[in-house]
């Protein structure tokens, strides 16, 4: 007597989906950690370049006597450097004090999510998710309650 066994290789329906349900939760876990990860490694290199900034304005002061006539190079006008249209992550800025014996650095963020930053001649340095409380004038990020910090 032969046995009629017909076996056949695949997946069923349901198989194929719970596959496809366990790789939406790893997505859903990674892509966000990753998102968080590589503003973190944004917001590093901006301050990286902040302090570089910072140097090239002591270099300045101490050739010119004030900060009068600084001109940020152009590469250094945008974070990451030199980068353009969709790449740009962050605009950076200086002004001089009154006197243009004092400077002012500021970093503001295309995202939302990302911090902004404020760095002074007089040694305050903060951010802000909020880049509307980054304020020149009064070299401030803003308070805790509003998300200012320190960095």
């Amino acid at each position: 007597m032969k046995k009629n066994s017909s076996f056949q290789n695949g997946f069923t329906l349901i198989e194929v989906m719970v596959v496809v349900v366990i790789v939406a939760i790893f997505a859903a876990i990674a892509i966000p950690s990753y998102q968080e990860y590589a503003r973190r490694a944004q917001a590093a290199q901006v301050q990286d370049q902040l302090q570089q900034i910072a140097i090239a304005l002591d270099r300045y002061k101490t050739r010119n006597f004030n900060y009068q006539g600084f001109v940020l190079p152009v590469e250094m006008e945008v974070s990451p450097k030199g980068a353009t249209g969709s790449a740009i992550r962050y605009n950076l800025s200086v002004a001089t004090g009154v006197g243009h014996q004092s400077w002012v650095i500021t970093a503001l963020a295309e995202d939302t999510k990302s911090d902004n930053f404020l760095m002074s001649s007089t040694g305050i340095r903060c951010k802000n998710k909020a880049g509307n409380l980054i304020d020149v004038t009064k070299v401030s990020c803003g308070d805790k309650s509003v998300g200012g910090e320190e960095w």
